[in-house]
């Protein structure tokens, strides 16, 4: 069998249907055995549009997202999506071609160390050196992606091992996804730190939500009465009305939510990652227990070291929880309820502002209230993703994406498209502002080519806007952030898209809810915002706090 026909059967073994990425002269091997393989490759117009599908494709099946690029600059153009993955805890197992090994040794044409490059971005960066280790490869690279806190890994294939003939086989190693869980002493020790505990908070991260605990932590928070926050990367791990619900923690500057940490004296941390919010901005104000819940043990930090932990499969910890749980852990009093109120009075502020151009909170009032349950919401990185993560509630799993680990811009259209993929029948919207907009506009035409209708919001305001308001915080001032913007929406029409442009708040609804209901391409809709409202917030927020 030819080594690039092994290939493609490894990747069958593993159950991988389809991958993205930008054909080039050193995979060409392997493009060519696409034509008798069962997987359907996505050819895109850039390799971060085919990277950022496989991030999200791993966010949202826990399964491996995988890419595909060349060598030289199609391995630099896909490591930002990699990186993305990797630092976001999404499972994507990158693939690049690669020089004949004849000529690894010295300098030529477009060859330089990828393997070194990735892996300071992967858990696991290699290349394939002889055909016959292909399927040990591809099976430890899903292995490694797919186990603990899931992540990246990059496999290279150089262009000769891609044309030898091997007599090697597909497998596929047993699934290790145990329920793993911990002892009973562990956790009557924790459930004792929780009977003296007299304001506890439940501090839910990404992990929360990759390991697919909504149950567990929903039932544990009923039989509590604890109050709960969740990071950005982390909405979704309770229903956002849940009664104690403290909604979101992380922005760059306090919070009301921050109050409640003041107070707390005990931190119960559930698939919290330092990565998401640095624990010296919640650790704050009364000495708290800190308890640890996680598939891997805590990352060190002196503001971060847990006094209990229970490592082990999220789900299955909580259940041995629940189980032993006492009366005592229970508390009675609503001891967060003013904090409680004035985040819920602060959240619905302005909701219904006919001003115009639009306010933050409108707008994403406007798309909570039309989208369904389980539709699903990617955020790009940009101002807006601060008044997404701050306003926008969550009231399933996996149905709002963030990206608050590695934080790259152009993520969120390529991250619709491959969720809309592979769910045509939910509704599915990116939010990103018009400079994410710009540098991800190259996955519209796959879009249109695949027919996916999923929709952009594109919140304009002729900036750089996160940065502006980054630069007004600290210096008064702002430098370098003005964008001359061409007509997006037109723009968007020349790359087949529907495309709308918002010239009054009430308009925005019912163009949102039309483009929602079209199922033959992209639509995208230019909302101009009113960012004036950034500053206003943190001033709001020193007068308040």
């Amino acid at each position: 069998m030819k080594a690039s026909d092994l290939f493609l059967k490894c990747l069958e073994v593993q159950g991988v249907t389809t991958i993205a990425g930008v054909p080039g002269e050193e995979n060409a091997d392997l493009l060519m055995s696409f034509k008798s393989s069962s997987i359907d490759f996505i050819s895109t117009r850039h390799e971060q549009t085919a990277a950022f599908m496989a991030v999200t494709h791993g966010q949202l099946t826990g399964r491996c997202g995988v890419c595909m690029g060349t060598l030289g600059p199609g391995a630099t153009n896909l490591l930002t999506g990699v990186a993305q993955a990797n630092m976001d805890h999404a499972p994507l197992v990158a693939i690049i071609g690669q020089a004949e090994t004849s000529r690894l040794h010295k300098e030529s044409h477009q060859n330089m160390d990828s393997v070194s490059m990735y892996r300071s971005v992967t858990k696991w960066s290699t290349t394939i050196l002889d055909a016959s280790v292909i399927p040990e490869v591809i099976a430890k690279a899903f292995e490694i992606a797919q186990s603990g806190r899931p992540g990246a890994v990059l496999i290279e294939l150089p262009e000769d091992i891609a044309k030898q003939m091997t007599d090697a086989q597909p497998f596929r190693t047993v699934p290790n996804r145990l329920q793993v869980g911990t002892t009973k002493h562990q956790i009557k020790r924790v459930c004792d730190a929780l009977s003296q505990a007299k304001k506890p908070i439940v501090l839910l991260g990404d992990g929360a939500v990759n390991e697919a605990c909504f149950k567990e932590v929903t039932d544990f928070l009923s039989k509590t009465n604890y109050y709960a926050a969740y990071t950005f990367m982390g909405k979704g791990a309770i229903h956002h009305a849940y009664e104690r619900s403290l909604h979101c923690v992380g922005l760059g500057f306090n919070d009301l939510v921050i109050e409640a940490f003041q107070e707390s004296d005990c931190v119960i941390c559930v698939g919290y990652h330092m990565v998401e919010y640095l624990p010296e901005r919640w650790n704050i104000g009364n000495e708290k227990t800190i308890i640890h819940v996680d598939v891997e043990p805590a990352e060190i930090d002196k503001d971060y070291l847990p006094d209990l932990s229970l490592v082990g499969e999220i789900h299955t910890l909580f259940q041995q929880l629940n189980s032993m749980l006492s009366d005592e852990c229970k508390k009675s009093s609503p001891y967060f309820e003013k904090v409680q109120n004035k985040i819920q009075h602060d959240l619905n502020l302005d909701k219904d502002d006919d001003g115009f151009p639009m306010k933050p909170k409108r707008i994403l009032h406007d798309i909570r209230d039309t989208l369904d349950d389980d539709g699903i919401l990617v955020s790009d990185v940009g101002a807006h993703k601060m008044w997404v993560a701050r306003q926008y509630g969550a009231r399933l799993p996996k149905t709002v994406f963030i990206s608050n680990g590695f934080c790259s811009m152009s993520g969120s259209m390529p991250g619709a498209l491959e969720a809309k993929r592979l769910y045509p029948k939910k509704q599915v919207v990116a939010v990103c502002g018009d400079g994410g907009f710009m540098m991800g506009i190259q996955a519209l035409p796959t879009g249109v080519e695949l027919g996916v209708p999923f929709v952009v919001i594109v919140w304009q305001d002729d900036y750089y806007g996160l940065i502006k308001w980054k630069q007004q915080l600290h210096y008064g001032d702002c430098s370098h952030v003005k964008l001359d913007n061409p007509d997006l929406a037109k723009l968007a029409e020349a790359y087949g898209c529907h495309g709308y442009h918002i010239d009054s708040s009430s308009q925005f609804k019912s163009v949102l809810e039309e483009a929602l209901a079209q199922t033959d391409k992209p639509s995208v809709i230019v909302v101009p915002v009113d960012y004036d409202e950034n500053m206003k917030l943190v001033e709001h927020l020193r007068n308040i706090m």
